[in-house]
């Protein structure tokens, strides 16, 4: 299928299908036809991204990256344009895998944290995340880049982040809102102008319990830049 956008979801598949939702809904379509044409290859059974971090083994991280490298090439021989990753965490590997595809990444870590540092002027950001992810640094290192002030939550603010993420929308329960709260205590009390959902099962939060604006959400982020590289109509 020609002129497509490619999706690596399906990390968790409640945060692809929102995805897909995102890129409809912004799309200024009156017909069928005036939609982009989407692959999604919802790859479920991907390894844990935060665990093989995690654990520093290498043939784990090397195995997370040969099956991302698949799934790219895949997307590309279908006849993808570019490809986003509806997984904040898998961007550690994006990162190592991108010169291996001849299509770019619609990198949502990147693309946020410039966002980020335009809305805040370089001010304070916080980052909700997956351990894998705050252990990276991947976001740090973007914020830096882009003249923002990155904010972590401590290790009592990290575990509530972790719950939110493994034990409700990933085990497809409701949001713990009163552990939210204390969440959002934590990034308020360190003087946050702007937080980002970097996990996309935050984005998930966001979208039931209608988080306000002070939650960033990358992959809002990633479908308005992939809208724009596909150069589709928007709303």
């Amino acid at each position: 299928m020609e002129n497509s956008f490619g999706i690596i979801g399906g990390m968790g598949p409640m945060a692809t299908e929102l995805f897909y939702k995102m890129l409809i809904e912004k799309t200024d379509a009156p017909c069928d036809q005036d939609h982009m044409n989407t692959i999604i290859l919802g790859h479920a059974t991907m390894p844990d991204r935060t665990g093989a971090i995690l654990s520093g083994d290498q043939k784990q991280i090397g195995h997370v990256c040969d099956l991302l490298l698949q799934d790219a090439k895949t997307l590309e021989r279908l006849g993808c344009k570019a490809i986003g990753v509806t997984c904040n965490t898998a961007h550690y590997f994006i990162d190592k895998i991108s010169d291996k595809v001849g299509i770019p990444f619609i990198h949502m870590i990147k693309e946020t944290a410039a966002k980020a540092a335009g809305l805040t002027n370089g001010g304070k950001v916080g980052i909700l995340a997956t351990d894998g992810t705050i252990k990276t640094g991947l976001y740090q290192t973007a914020l830096e880049n882009e003249g923002a002030v990155p904010c972590v939550l401590d290790a009592e603010g990290q575990s509530y982040v972790m719950h939110e993420i493994y034990d409700c929308v990933k085990a497809g329960k409701p949001a713990d809102m009163d552990m939210w709260k204390k969440i959002d205590d934590q990034l308020k009390e360190l003087g946050c102008q702007v937080a980002l959902l970097a996990c996309t099962e935050l984005s998930v939060i966001k979208a039931d319990n209608n988080l306000p604006d002070f939650y960033l959400d990358p992959m809002e982020v990633m479908a308005d830049k992939a809208l724009e590289f596909m150069k589709v109509k928007t709303k």
